[in-house]
């Protein structure tokens, strides 16, 4: 079997993406839950001056997101919101790219992401979960199994409906 590296798992389109930048109500805790739960390793963080997260990064894989807190008076001012002030919805959904989404799903079920769509092989040609994180953030986390030429896609979507 073939050696498995960030150079299989994520394909050459996805490799160069926008770094999203998401803001929650507890951002230490969001921090400490993407470590349990999705292997997150922190890269840096700037304390707000009256307490809270500014600013911190971190990285899944090789997916870099920023994150902080909303309630925070210098992102108030920008009118950033968290999910949950929203109503508990959501309009993004991040994709990230895993060398193991069974292994990643258990682990984040585990930490407290509810699961909205198990683990399952997709007509694309990826091995794909569906989960909410507890700050309501929506992620799609990814094993590409294969490279699907664009008529087989357009052939298996069909017959999936």
């Amino acid at each position: 079997m073939a050696e498995i590296t960030m150079d299989t798992v994520v394909p050459d389109r996805y490799r160069y993406a926008v770094i999203p930048h998401i803001m929650v109500d507890d951002a230490a805790a969001a921090i400490d839950f993407y470590r349990r739960a999705f292997g997150a390793h922190e890269e840096f963080r700037i304390d707000a001056p009256g307490g809270g997260i500014l600013h911190a990064e971190i990285r899944i894989g090789l997916s870099a997101l920023m994150l902080g807190d909303a309630s925070v008076e210098a992102t108030e001012a920008a009118a950033f919101a968290a999910p949950a002030s929203l109503g508990g919805g959501t309009t993004v959904t991040l994709h990230v790219f895993v060398p193991d989404v069974d292994a990643l799903a258990e682990g984040a079920q585990a930490a407290g992401a509810e699961i909205l769509q198990p683990p399952t092989d997709m007509f694309h040609g990826d091995r794909t979960v569906i989960l909410k994180d507890p700050s309501g953030h929506m992620w799609v986390f990814l094993t590409h199994l294969e490279d699907v030429p664009e008529e087989e896609l357009r052939r298996r979507l069909t017959a999936s409906v």
